[in-house]
């Protein structure tokens, strides 16, 4: 059975940082991308980020570019996603998924529990306060 389960989320101030980790198992670890996509009220997905594990290519949108860094810890199975100087526009739950497939499909997600991705952890809250 295929879990993801995400941790490190909180309340933050303006500024501030936090580092969600997410823990993968059941699936061959190396041959996935593991994304963070997050969701915040009235608003659609955003895939915020994506490592591709074999080949550590990494992936972010714009509105996080500088300010987030994914990595992962293999011999964990586990993927962290350190947010710094976040902001009030970064409040939403945080949803880690992995996915296998061209690399670039993983760029858009329309859809949470959706494609690009096959499985997903359950989120994490994630709120700054201004």
């Amino acid at each position: 059975e295929v879990h993801l389960v995400e941790s490190g989320g909180g309340l933050v101030q303006t500024g501030g940082s936090l580092r969600l980790s997410c823990a993968v198992s059941g699936i061959a670890f190396a041959d996935y991308i593991i994304g963070w996509v997050r969701r915040a009220p009235a608003k659609e997905p955003e895939g915020v980020s994506y490592l591709e594990i074999q080949t550590t290519t990494t992936h972010y949108a714009a509105s996080v570019k500088g300010r987030f860094t994914i990595s992962s810890d293999n011999a964990k199975n586990t993927v962290y996603l350190q947010m710094d100087n976040l902001k009030p526009d970064d409040t939403a739950v945080y949803y880690c998924a992995a996915g296998a497939g061209p690399i670039h499909d993983f760029d858009y997600v329309p859809k949470l529990f959706d494609s690009p991705y096959e499985y997903w952890g359950r989120g994490t809250q994630v709120t700054v306060s201004s």
